[in-house]
């Protein structure tokens, strides 16, 4: 098949490249210099980035997988924003299904649900408190009404909630939990928020990739969550990393400077992806930190 993947050299950009890089597909990616390089890659580079290219060049395709946006929560430029992720990825989806493409995957978050009430459904209800947030809003949208417009092309929205695992510690600061606190106990007791108590839903980006290849064929459209279904403890993850790491730190707590505006609880439903796309996770929390480590990417390489 020929697939598109934007963000091809991103976090899980590459983890779907190096997957799908195992079968014999004709693979397009976009992506940036400054991340990861996928070793051995046969396919196509589109540069500059997916914002830059000449959508031309990409033809028909079989399969589109958008990963590719600016998701730092923290960036505030809402115009650059929604450019960026919202009107870029309308002029590539129409171009795409111009050009005859049936299926497009495409990355969501649960950012959308702000501070509604854990764990989060698919039930319409979003409360988007960022610009990144609003973008994705907006996005979904999208997929909604080109859905409708064009009932032969199946769209899929992947709300991902905390993904961690190989190449995020390319996203600097903005790794989860799991891989700043792995690096911090590697040097001595781990900082974090008082009580330790605040929960949030991992999923492995293993999990996560087969989700992408189970959205690709899906036989309806439709937006899902896309985590584990189970939330876990600072304190919780510090234990297996313990374990794992073979150390025996613990904690120093410090006070929240964020209030009332910070997640402390976040949890995804997993019902739908289940019904709609036939997504279970295979990884949950324990099993993904060893794989993580026992791949040699949770510490060691940078």
């Amino acid at each position: 098949m020929r697939i598109l993947v934007t963000g091809g050299t991103g976090f899980i950009g590459s983890n779907l490249v190096l997957e799908l890089m195992k079968e014999n597909h004709d693979l397009l990616i976009t992506g940036h210099d400054a991340e990861f390089k996928i070793p051995n890659f046969q396919g196509k580079y589109l540069q500059p980035s997916f914002l830059g290219i000449d959508f031309e060049v990409i033809g028909k395709l079989d399969v589109l997988f958008h990963q590719a946006a600016i998701n730092d929560t923290t960036f505030l430029d809402r115009n650059e924003m929604i450019r960026a992720n919202y009107e870029s990825s309308k002029k590539l989806f129409e171009y795409v299904i111009s050009k005859g493409c049936k299926r497009i995957v495409y990355a969501s978050s649960t950012a959308v649900y702000g501070n509604l009430p854990a764990p989060y459904k698919e039930n319409g209800q979003v409360n988007p408190l960022n610009p990144y947030a609003e973008s994705k809003v907006l996005l979904d949208e999208l997929a909604v009404k080109l859905a409708k417009e064009h009932t032969d092309v199946t769209i899929v929205g992947l709300r991902y909630c905390n993904v961690y695992g190989k190449n995020e510690k390319y996203k600097d600061k903005r790794a989860t939990m799991i891989y700043q606190l792995a690096q911090q106990m590697l040097k001595g007791n781990p900082r974090i928020f008082e009580s330790g108590e605040q929960k949030r839903d991992y999923i492995y980006v293993k999990d996560v990739v087969q989700a992408n290849l189970d959205a690709s064929r899906a036989k309806k459209s439709c937006i899902v969550n896309c985590g584990y279904g189970e939330a876990t403890s600072f304190n919780k993850i510090i234990e297996l990393l313990n374990k794992v790491l073979k150390l025996n730190r613990t904690p120093e707590y410090i006070k929240n400077p964020y209030g009332e505006e910070y997640q402390s609880y976040t949890e995804c439903d997993m019902t739908l992806a289940k019904e709609k796309i036939g997504f279970v996770p295979k990884y949950d929390i324990e099993s993904g930190i060893k794989d993580y480590y026992e791949i040699g990417e949770l510490v060691g390489r940078n």
